[in-house]
C-alpha cells in the first residue's frame, strides 16, 4: 500500500474538499501579504492538513469501526488541528487573502448584522464557549446518539463538523494574544475558561475507562477494524485518549494564554514607565534612579 492509498477518502465529500481548499488558497494569498512568520505558517498548514486527514482520507474507515480510532479522530477535529490553527494567529492573513471588494460586499455587511452580532455575542460568551466545547463531547458520546450517528452518514458528518467548528470558535478564543479590546476577552478569563474545560474532560474519560461494561455496541454490530483488540480495552483505550490527551491539550492551551497575558502585562509596565519618565521630563525633574545603581 502507498500514500496514496491511504490518501483516497473512505467516503468522499465534496463539502470537506472544497472547505479545505478554500481555505488553503485564501491563506497561502493573505500569508505573502500579512508577513506571517515561517512558524505560524506552518502552525497553520499542520492544522489544516490534520482536520483533512482526519475527514477525508481511508482512515475514516478505521474511525467508524473502532472506538478508540473514533476518539483520536475526535481528538485531532475538536483540540489537534483548530488548536494550531488557532496557534497561527491566521486573522489577518485571512483578512488580507479574501479580495477586498469581497470583503466590503458580502463579509462586513454580513458580520454587522444584527442577528449575526448578537449570535457571536452568545457563541464567544465564555460560559457558553466551554458549554459547547464541553457539551458536545459528551453529547456525541452518550450511547444512544452515538449509536445513531455512527449508522446515519448525515449525522455522522454534522457530528464531525460540530466537533471541528467548535474546536476553531473555542481555541480562537482561547489563544487570541490581542488584548481586550480588541479580541472578546481579557487574558485572566481566557485563562479560566480552558482550565474550566479540563475537569469535565477528565471525567469523562476516567468513566469510560473504569466502566467494565460495553458502552457503544454499535462497533461490534458493525464490525471491529481491528478483531484482536476487544471491545472493553478498545473502550478502555478510547477513555484515556478523552482523559490525558484531551485535558493536555487543555493545558497546552492555559500555559499559551497565561504567556499572552504576562506579554501583555509587561508590555503595559513598560508603557506605563515610558510615561511616568515623560511626566517627569515635562516637570523638569530628573529621570528616576534605577534601583540597582550604586
Amino acid at each position: 500500500m502507498n500514500l496514496l492509498y491511504w490518501l483516497e477518502p473512505w467516503e468522499p465529500s465534496p463539502t470537506v474538499a472544497v472547505a479545505a481548499l478554500v481555505a488553503a488558497v485564501v491563506f497561502a494569498r493573505g500569508a505573502k501579504k500579512a508577513r506571517m512568520s515561517l512558524r505560524r505558517q506552518l502552525s497553520f498548514w499542520f492544522g489544516l492538513v490534520a482536520l483533512y486527514v482526519a475527514l477525508h482520507t481511508r482512515l475514516d474507515y478505521y474511525f467508524e469501526h473502532e472506538f478508540f480510532m473514533h476518539r483520536a479522530q475526535h481528538l485531532v477535529l475538536h483540540h489537534l488541528g483548530p488548536f494550531f490553527i488557532a496557534w497561527s494567529y491566521p486573522g489577518a492573513a485571512l483578512r488580507a487573502g479574501i479580495p477586498l471588494s469581497w470583503r466590503q460586499r458580502f463579509i462586513r455587511p454580513t458580520l454587522a448584522a444584527r442577528p449575526v452580532r448578537i449570535a457571536l455575542d452568545v457563541l464567544f460568551h465564555p460560559v457558553v464557549a466551554v458549554v459547547l466545547f464541553v457539551g458536545l463531547i459528551y453529547f456525541w458520546l452518550l450511547s444512544p446518539i452515538h449509536f445513531k450517528a455512527m449508522l446515519d452518514w448525515r449525522l455522522y458528518r454534522v457530528m464531525n463538523w460540530s466537533m471541528v467548528v467548535d474546536g476553531l470558535m473555542f481555541w480562537w478564543l482561547v489563544l487570541d494574544p490581542r488584548p481586550a479590546p480588541p479580541a472578546r476577552l481579557a487574558p485572566g478569563r481566557r485563562i479560566m475558561m480552558v482550565v474550566a474545560a479540563i475537569p469535565p474532560q477528565i471525567v469523562l474519560g476516567a468513566l469510560i475507562f473504569f466502566t467494565p461494561r460495553e458502552l457503544y455496541p454499535i462497533y461490534s454490530i458493525c464490525g471491529r477494524a481491528f478483531t484482536w483488540i476487544s471491545p472493553i480495552r478498545d473502550q478502555q483505550i478510547g477513555g484515556l485518549l478523552l482523559w490525558i490527551p484531551g485535558s493536555m491539550m487543555s493545558v497546552f492551551g492555559a500555559l499559551i494564554a497565561l504567556r499572552h497575558w504576562m506579554r501583555l502585562s509587561e508590555r503595559e509596565r513598560l508603557r506605563g514607565e515610558r510615561l511616568g519618565s515623560g511626566a517627569r521630563r515635562d516637570a523638569g525633574l530628573p529621570p528616576r534612579r534605577p534601583l540597582h545603581a550604586g
